[in-house]
Order: structure tokens, then sequence, then C-alpha cells
């Protein structure tokens, strides 16, 4: 006789996950793609500058050029590059240090206007439209971006702050529709898939530096940018705001995703004004805010920095320097996927309650990175230990996934865009000032000295911005969540909502 699978006591429907789950399902890896192809669309300049720029002074001036039938931009700056290693008529730029951390750092520029509009935006018209669009602006923009460089490095620095610009809403844009679609003890892994912005950059760059030595440093920005209008196209297709607009979803699987968001955040609850007040004074807001501006600005400076410390400090080829410098993001997704998951099993088993499961990963994500950045001042200079200790330092910042990362759906879902903008916009600040120092501390000066004094600074930060986590960070889901409706009945919950709210009194006491 065959055996009868629970019920779910307010629904009736049968307690499982099954193959009636293909939306959630798609929405997964349409969301693990799309920060794939985020990171393409952003760290493609990274290894297309170091080709970009000459490393011998072997170039030829622009009137020399023109005799090999070459067009290159009336810009000054711009020389043609006539090594083996690149084909014939490749455009290359004479930037200092200082011009090509400008250039880097100007994405920041653009990314910070438009972290928090970019999170209320997406809580007040979805998400949906928020991430496509602002992908597919992305995409067509990097596409321009070789002919913006041969104009001259104004038109290239403005692409850099457009692009910065129309992906400054995507982290911020996601966590709204985690809110619609995730229940709250799966959010740890489906965070996972917004680290898999490191495995798009772990694939781009050993792909860039293939593709760069072939067809030159142009084709990198082609090839990601075809790729981004791409997965745009499926985003607009396949992805819907709630599950109640999902013209394809099973009756089963939208009832299982409302019934199970509904035990945090009762439908209905959500003020309709924002609680700036409440927001800008809550501690636990601030310990992600800070945690999360020192945990990117370390990211920030690596995911930048790490291709031209390969080639100036390491000596490593175009090839190589792609393949090297993809390691840290690869083992940052895989432990990002594989925190995720531990995450979410230990908030299941309850054996740990949930702001100390928080306080653990964030521990092991930003802490341990500042004390292996402190063991680069000292092994730094050795290409098999530098390369070592980045690859380590990175993978265990993958961890944020059950840690601070997903806390904004923790204290307040119906604002964790908001949260979250107001986070990444602190970290944009960070990333350009990272790209700032960098450049004044080894402008015309590519010592490894000089990056020891850089390695420093990254090992503050790091451990700083844990250690403020571990003091103020909760997990507790915050009074000003729930609007005046909620508040209105005895004790802030409505009679009829009080069956449904009995596990979020159970959750809250972690």
């Amino acid at each position: 006789m065959k055996k009868e699978e629970p019920a779910n006591m307010e629904t009736g429907l049968v307690i499982k996950q099954t193959r009636s789950m293909n939306c959630s399902r798609i929405l997964n890896l349409m969301v693990l793609f799309g920060f794939m192809v985020n990171y393409m669309l952003r760290v493609n300049f990274t290894i297309a500058i170091v080709d970009m720029v000459p490393t011998h002074k072997h170039n030829v001036s622009i009137e020399q050029a023109t005799n090999f039938s070459t067009t290159p931009s009336n810009d000054t700056n711009a020389t043609v590059s006539w090594t083996h290693s690149n084909p014939p008529g490749v455009v290359k730029f004479n930037w200092s240090e200082y011009e090509q951390n400008m250039i880097l750092g100007s994405f920041f520029w653009g990314y910070v206007l438009t972290e928090l509009p970019g999170g209320r935006l997406a809580e007040m018209i979805g998400a949906r439209p928020v991430f496509g669009y602002s992908m597919l602006l992305a995409s067509m923009v990097t596409l321009l971006t070789p002919m913006a460089a041969k104009i001259s490095i104004y038109c290239l620095i403005f692409c850099r702050v457009f692009l910065g610009f129309t992906l400054g809403v995507t982290w911020p844009a996601i966590l709204p529709l985690a809110a619609n679609w995730i229940p709250p003890n799966e959010r740890s892994k489906f965070m996972s898939n917004m680290m898999a912005s490191t495995l798009g950059a772990a694939i781009t760059l050993p792909i860039c530096g293939i593709v760069i030595s072939a067809w030159g440093w142009e084709s990198a920005f082609y090839i990601t940018g075809l790729v981004g209008l791409a997965w745009s196209t499926l985003w607009f297709n396949l992805v819907f705001e709630t599950p109640a607009d999902h013209p394809r979803i099973t009756e089963y699987e939208r009832h299982y995703i409302e019934t199970e968001i509904a035990k945090q955040s009762k439908p209905g609850t959500k003020p309709k004004k924002l609680p700036w007040i409440q927001i800008l004074t809550s501690l636990p807001v601030w310990a992600i805010v800070i945690t999360h501006g020192a945990s990117v600005f370390g990211y920030f400076t690596i995911v930048n920095q790490l291709p031209t410390y390969m080639k100036y400090l390491l000596h490593f080829d175009i090839k190589s320097n792609g393949f090297l410098s993809s390691l840290p993001y690869l083992g940052k997704y895989l432990m990002a996927l594989l925190a995720g998951i531990i995450a979410d099993r230990l908030l299941n088993s309850e054996k740990i309650s949930k702001t100390m499961t928080r306080k653990i990963f964030t521990f092991i994500g930003v802490f341990t990175p500042g004390i292996l950045m402190i063991l680069q001042v000292y092994f730094g200079n050795n290409q098999v230990w530098s390369v070592m200790i980045f690859t380590i330092a990175l993978t265990l910042n993958g961890a944020v996934t059950g840690g601070y990362l997903g806390n904004g759906l923790d204290i307040a879902p119906n604002f964790s865009g908001t949260i979250f903008g107001m986070a990444n916009t602190l970290s944009s600040f960070g990333g350009s000032l990272s790209s700032y120092l960098v450049g004044k501390l080894t402008n015309n000066n590519q010592t490894f000295e000089q990056w020891c004094i850089v390695f420093w600074i990254l090992a503050g930060t790091y451990m700083c911005g844990a250690i403020i986590f571990l003091v103020f960070g909760t997990a507790k889901t915050l009074s000003w969540n729930s609007g005046p409706s909620a508040a209105e009945e005895p004790n802030g919950i409505s009679t009829n909502d009080s069956e449904a709210m009995k596990p979020l009194k159970n959750s809250s006491s972690s």
C-alpha cells in the first residue's frame, strides 16, 4: 500500500518538492545566469585593459600606422601595436597607471547613483522590469565600448559610468523578487545564485584571455555584449514578478510558495510608506550596510586589480593571467553554493538559531579573508603563494551567502531592496575609492612594497566589517517591517492571522 504524503494543515496540499516546481527552478536558473552575465559585462574590461595598454614601448605613431592600412582613432593617446601576440591593426592606448585606474573606477561613479533608487524602485514597480531593462541597456553599451575607446578616453569613461548606472540597480532589485518567490528557509541557497557573479568572472577572464590573444581586445566586449542581449530576451519571457502573475505556474507550486512566505510576512501588511527613521536608526541595518561595504571593498579591489597585479608583479602572460585570475572567482561561487545549502539545512533543523547561523558564516566569509591579506604581505611576491592566497581568500568570502548577504530578508523582507540598496551604495563608494587608492599608490611605482600597503588596508577593512556584524547583527524580524494594518489588531496581529504567524514568533526567537 502506497504511503500517504503529509499535507499542509492550511491548504490541504501535499508538502514535498516535486517536479511541478518548474517555475521556481527556472527563476533560480535565470537569476544564476543573470548574475554571471552581470559580471561578464563588468569584468571584461579588467582583462581587456591588460591588452589595451602596451607592455613595451615598441609601438608606432598614428601617422606610421596609417601606412599599414590601419585607421586608428584621432585620439593622440592611441597607438597601434604590431606585436606577435595580437592581430595586425589592434589599437593600443598609452594610458598611465593613474588613467587606467580612473577608467576602472569610473564604473562606480554611475554605479553608486542607482543602488538605493534601484532597490526602492523594485519594491514599488517590481524587480522584473528593473533588473531586466538594466541588463538590456548594459549589454548595448558594452557593444559600443570599443568604438568609444577609439574616439577618446572621455567617451570611454562615459560608457563605463553609464554601464555602472545601469548595473547599479541589479543587486538590490533581486531581493524583492526573492521576497515574492522564495520561502524564508530556502533563501540562503537562493542568495548563492547572486554569487554566480563570481562564476561569471571565473568564466569570462580565461575565455576573454583566449579570444583577446586571438582577435584582440575588442572581441571581449562584442562577445559578452551579445550574451547579455540573449539573456535579456529570455528573462522577459520566462520570469514574472510574483507566482500569481506567472501564466504557466501550477496551483500546487503557487500555493506552496505563498503559504510558506505568509508564515513570515503576511500579505497585506506591507507599510505604504518607507519607514526611513526606523531604517536609518536601526543598528542591525547598519551592521548589514557596513559589513557589506567592507566585504565588497575587498572584493572589488581584488577583482579590478588582480589582472594588473599578475601582469606587473607576477609577470604572467595574457593567457595565464586570464586563467589564474579566474580561480578565486570559481572558488567563491562553489563556496557560496555550499554555504547556502548548509545554512538552509541548519535553519530547517533548528539546531542553531538563525542569528548565530548568520554570524558564523559572516565570520568565515569576511574575517578570515582579512587574515589572509596579512599573509599576502609576507608571501605575495611569490607566484605560487600569491595565487593560492588570493584564491583561498575569495573562496572563503563566498560564505557570506549563509551570513549577512540575505540578512535583509530576515529583519525586514518588505524593505530588503532598500536595505541592500543602502549597503551597495556604500560598497560602491568603496569600489571607487579602492581604484583611486591603488592608482595613487602604484602610479609609476609598481613595486611589491606599494602593494603591501594595499594588502594591509584590505586586511583592516575585512576584519573591522566582520566584527561590526558579530556585535550588532541579528536575524529577528523587526517591528517596523509590518504596517499599521497589522498593528491595529490586538498585539499587532489579527485573529485570523494568528495561526499563520506562529512560525514567525518561533523563528524570531533566534
